[in-house]
């Protein structure tokens, strides 16, 4: 049966850097002592035909059919370009490179 001390609470209490006052350390030694207990117990509530679970409900994919549709043509895709070359989007340079 677990059994947490105040000196174990201030250990903790140091290791994740926290400040706790003295009635924090009593607190939080029962607190932690209840939690521990509850853990410890876990092997016993589980029973042998209960299989274990990692989600409450269990997970379900949506998936739809792929379909192959046409794409755009290079006529189409360039449609709404501001300014189009050689069948490209044409583009401003940037200062400072070379081409």
């Amino acid at each position: 049966m677990p059994n947490i001390s105040r000196d174990e609470v201030a250990h903790l209490a140091r290791l994740a850097r926290l400040a706790v006052t003295e009635e924090e350390l009593d607190m939080f030694a029962g607190q932690l002592d209840v939690i521990l207990q509850s853990v410890a117990r876990v092997g016993e509530v589980a029973a042998d035909d209960i299989p274990p679970t990692s989600h409450a409900v269990p997970l379900t994919n949506v998936f739809r059919e792929d379909l192959v549709r046409p794409g755009l043509t290079q006529q189409q895709a360039l449609a709404g370009a501001p300014a189009a070359e050689e069948g490209r989007f044409r583009v401003p340079r940037i200062l400072g490179e070379e081409a």
